[in-house]
């Protein structure tokens, strides 16, 4: 996969020379390129923002930069591969999601706007999708002061899922959102510590056992720090001993779906 981030801070995304995405580079798994945008600049000042019309506070990315740097972008597409995606994160974009990053890690190039300051010029979004699949995206409900640290995140997010990056494929599958639910808890040596000891069925050697409460774990700690996720949970073919538990979690199963009943709360956090 190749990844292109432009941004007036180039320096912004050093992490991503980093721990795994680092390696990754290195080992010719990612070709990922930082480019800045002030390179794509035609004045003295190599100027990226100006005054919004229509008045108002800050300032407003300027369309010909834009167009320049991500016209280069296309022109480096190799022939016969799809046009590449482009990410504008942004408050207003669609939530980021694991699902989003595993649809993501399919694509042949992804390419990442950091906008800055009061946005970019709408024009260019217009534009761009004469030349690529524009997806806005959001990490969620908050502001941040520029696209960079969003990118980090999604850039991560998606490396880490092609494959040979992650040296265990099989710890993928049992991470937090992988399912739907939330990762289960996690121990190692020594079984003691400060007087709070492992769970005992961990110690078992039982791998069916281990794997039953690894699951009924998800749902706790899904039921007590993300209930909406167990709204849209597929629970159509739930073994018995899932529904038992989720059942005393305050939760019955309707049409495949969970539904809670009046009194899960209090349940879920017991």
């Amino acid at each position: 996969m190749r990844i292109d981030v432009v941004s007036i801070f180039p320096e912004y995304l050093a992490p991503l020379e980093l721990s795994l995405i680092g390696k990754a580079r290195q080992d010719g798994l990612l070709d990922l390129h930082v480019h800045d945008l002030r390179d794509f600049t035609t004045d003295k000042h190599r100027s990226v923002d100006d005054t919004p019309y229509g008045g108002g506070a800050g300032m407003v990315m300027k369309a010909e930069p834009w167009a320049q740097a991500l016209a280069s972008l296309t022109e480096a597409r190799r022939d016969g591969v799809a046009r590449p995606v482009l990410i504008v994160p942004s408050p207003a974009g669609e939530r980021f999601t694991q699902a989003l990053a595993y649809e993501l890690a399919e694509e042949d190039q992804l390419v990442f706007a950091c906008g800055r300051y009061e946005g970019i010029d709408e024009r260019v979004i217009e534009w761009a999708e004469d030349h690529f699949t524009v997806r806005p995206m959001s990490l969620g409900d908050y502001v941040l002061n520029g696209g960079e640290v969003a990118v980090l995140a999604m850039v991560e997010a998606i490396g880490r899922l092609l494959p040979g990056v992650v040296g265990n494929p099989d710890s993928l599958v049992e991470e937090s959102h992988s399912d739907g639910l939330l990762e289960y808890p996690v121990y190692t040596k020594p079984a003691s510590w400060r007087e709070r000891d492992v769970p005992a069925v961990l110690l078992s050697g039982n791998h069916g056992k281990i794997a039953q409460w690894r699951r009924h774990e998800q749902y706790r700690r899904t039921a007590e720090r993300r209930p909406d996720l167990l709204e849209t949970f597929d629970a159509g073919k739930l073994p018995r001993a899932d529904r038992t538990f989720l059942a005393e979690l305050g939760y019955d199963v309707v049409e495949g779906r969970l539904r809670a009943r009046p009194d899960a709360g209090s349940s879920a956090s017991a």
